[in-house]
């Protein structure tokens, strides 16, 4: 609930610390005194369009903030209304209680509604539980804004969500709440006690399903498009039959029989050099024989002769592997034209194919992968279509069910509404909570229908949009009626009505107030509160609490403060409120009348 709201520099705002409690608290004022402001203000720090023209005359930047904070509530004395002995202030010399809301009755403790630590979860922001939730919100005068959560810098976007879980706002000319067909869903499913896991779990195992199945269809469908292709393809490589490895293995063969032809030429050469007659072995040999022949006549020349015979052997040795190495080095020359057609092939197929040659065997795999999908693919696209139908059956089922249970919550929830509606003084208008089907491909988690408020006015008009009706009055108690018929289904932990009296008096006006009253205690118990900007003395005696704006001239300076009434206070204020500018004596006892009534 909103426990604080401090404002500085907005319109004629200057500087402005209000503290509210749990349970009724007004709000009153003469027209003009700046009661929109507040709302306005307060409407900022939730996330609403920054304008510029809200910073105070002569200021550069102005800022909101709201605390919130969640727990029980102690019971104060005097129906949580402040004491007789003192009126407080609070205005731009305002000054906090040290006290823990000891006027409001205000306790903290770790009650924080779950969808709100949803989402400060999912924004990465830690809120202990006891601790208060500050929200600020800052605006300069060139209409840049700052937001900031506990201090911890924000967008904008995110206080708009939290704002659905913290305040409702209704007014006259309200679009958003209970005005805003998107949750009227929401609110007859709370109303009817729904249970929506069911449905959502069907949904989701519905959808899982088809989108296998859609995955499964678009894998046979493009096979079967690139089916002759493929077949082409893999003809063309299983015809090659391309192996791990083997570029590798070809470019080295090839290199070997170029390198061989380069050196077979290279040992001709040498092999017309050794073998002819004038060859050094053939010098050698003549050279050994006629030796042999002297070297008998002198040591010296025996051993010449040993050395030329060593000399003979060892040529002949060379001899021996030249005729080798020739003999290695003879190839095919096809042999070697089939290995370069080969690797050629192979490197146009890669290229074809946009891979390296090593990957030719996985891309065979692939397509006949691919081919064997097509035939194995009709098959398995059967039992995907059985398991995407039943599941669609399940999911029909349970919707079908909630749809039936909307149904009778909708009639409940006419009814109820239209019990609200005679002490309203619109006991001409009807209430309809309508149901349609909506088209499939707007089914979802919530179901398959559509949900809106609807509402005729007049006998025998038809019915229109809650957001359309002319009458803001009638609007105003409209809503104030479909809030009471769905008080006990909760709802944001603070409640605004902003002047949904105006125009109406005397019995409709108690009715309003004893409704406001209601949802009041209602919200109470669930750790909240309402707060009602209001024109109506008879709505003003019902409060807990009783804040009076008002506005006030220094010089050429306008500003406007805010008291929170003590009983003295109150009296006077419900008394000019009955009696106008003059505020007579009976007027004065019709006051207290109105408040020893409540």
């Amino acid at each position: 609930m909103l426990t604080r709201l401090s404002i500085r520099n907005i319109v004629l705002i200057e500087a402005l610390d209000l503290e509210f409690g749990r349970g009724l608290g007004v709000l009153t004022g003469e027209t003009g005194a700046g009661k929109s402001i507040l709302l306005d203000a307060l409407g900022l720090v939730l996330g609403d369009r920054a304008d510029s023209a809200l910073v105070r005359g002569g200021e550069d930047r102005a800022s909101v903030t709201a605390t919130f904070e969640f727990g029980s509530s102690s019971q104060p004395s005097s129906s949580s209304r402040p004491s007789s002995s003192s009126q407080r202030k609070l205005g731009s010399d305002a000054k906090k209680s040290d006290q823990e809301d000891s006027d409001t009755g205000f306790r903290r403790n770790d009650g924080w509604p779950k969808a709100i630590l949803d989402i400060l979860e999912e924004a990465d922001i830690e809120l202990e539980e006891s601790e208060p939730l500050l929200i600020r919100r800052q605006l300069n005068r060139d209409g840049r804004s700052k937001a900031f959560i506990n201090d911890q810098p924000v967008g904008v976007a995110l206080l708009r969500m939290l704002a659905a879980s913290l305040v409702e706002m209704h007014g006259q000319h309200d679009d958003r709440g209970l005005v805003n067909p998107r949750g009227h869903q929401a609110l007859l499913d709370r109303f009817a006690g729904a249970d929506l896991g069911g449905v959502a779990a069907a949904w989701k195992r519905w959808r899982a399903a088809e989108d296998r199945l859609a995955e499964a269809r678009a894998v046979v469908e493009q096979a079967k498009a690139d089916q002759d292709l493929l077949l082409a393809h893999l003809a063309e490589l299983t015809e090659l039959e391309p192996q791990a490895g083997e570029e590798a293995r070809l470019a080295e063969t090839r290199s070997a029989m170029q390198k061989g032809e380069k050196l077979s030429g290279d040992l001709e050469e040498l092999r017309h050099v050794w073998e002819g007659s004038d060859s050094p072995l053939a010098a050698l040999r003549a050279a050994a024989r006629r030796l042999d022949r002297i070297s008998s006549e002198h040591p010296l020349l025996a051993e010449a002769l040993a050395s030329i015979d060593r000399a003979v052997i060892e040529a002949g040795e060379a001899e021996d592997r030249l005729a080798e190495a020739a003999e290695a080095l003879v190839h095919d020359p096809e042999e070697l034209d089939r290995a370069e057609t080969r690797l050629f092939e192979l490197r146009a197929l890669a290229r074809k194919h946009r891979c390296e040659v090593d990957e030719l065997p996985t891309k065979m795999r692939e397509m006949r992968t691919a081919l064997d999908a097509i035939e194995g693919g009709e098959a398995e696209l059967d039992a995907l279509e059985a398991a995407a139908s039943e599941a669609e059956g399940r999911y029909r089922s349970r919707a079908e069910a909630l749809h039936k249970a909307r149904l009778k919550a909708a009639k409940r929830l006419d009814k109820a509404v239209a019990v609200e509606l005679v002490p309203l003084k619109l006991d001409a208008a009807r209430f309809l909570t309508a149901i349609s089907r909506l088209p499939e491909d707007r089914w979802g988690l919530r179901g398959t229908d559509g949900v809106e408020f609807l509402i005729a006015t007049n006998p025998g008009s038809d019915f229109a949009p809650l957001g359309k009706i002319a009458s803001g009055g009638e609007l105003s108690r409209f809503i104030l009626a479909l809030k009471v018929a769905l008080a006990e289904q909760g709802g944001a932990a603070t409640v605004i009505f902003d002047e949904i009296d105006r125009g109406v008096g005397g019995a409709v006006a108690s009715a309003i107030g004893e409704r406001l009253v209601r949802l009041a205690a209602n919200n109470h118990k669930r750790g909240g509160q309402l707060l009602a900007v209001t024109h109506s003395p008879q709505v003003a005696a019902l409060g807990g609490t009783h804040y009076l704006i008002a506005k006030s001239s220094e010089g050429t300076v306008t500003k406007t403060s805010v008291s929170l009434l003590d009983e003295a206070g109150r009296q006077e204020e419900i008394a000019r409120m009955l009696s106008g500018a003059e505020v007579t004596p009976e007027a004065r006892a019709q006051a207290d009348r109105l408040l020893e009534g409540v």
